[in-house]
């Protein structure tokens, strides 16, 4: 069995589902519940930006079409010029996880 903080906040959110599923709690609480168990983003490096972006073997500029920044951002995150803000982060660990249809 897991340990941990990640196991622990999963069985905390499924007795609070089993809760709302049986009426007990309400959708407002659950919802809350919901954003209090969301993973913790990824901070991704300027190479493993780009190792994302070259596993889809796209350009920079079509990757930044994907993620709605600019080719230029695209650009100063994989030279290590820039981080990508907390929205692009976000975007950057959808792509990463689920790949890059995810965002299209």
């Amino acid at each position: 069995m897991k340990s941990g903080p990640d196991s622990i906040l999963s069985v905390v959110h499924e007795t609070a589902k089993g809760l709302h599923d049986a009426r007990i709690m309400n959708d407002i609480t659950m919802r809350e519940f919901d954003a209090l168990c969301l993973s913790p983003v990824k901070t991704y490096h300027p190479n493993e930006i780009k190792e994302i972006r070259l596993r889809y073997c796209v350009s920079q500029a079509v990757f930044a079409a994907y993620l709605n920044v600019s080719k230029t951002s695209v650009a100063s995150w994989e030279s290590g010029g820039k981080r990508p803000g907390p929205a692009a982060a976000k975007l950057l660990n959808l792509v990463d996880r689920k790949g890059i249809q995810a965002v299209a």
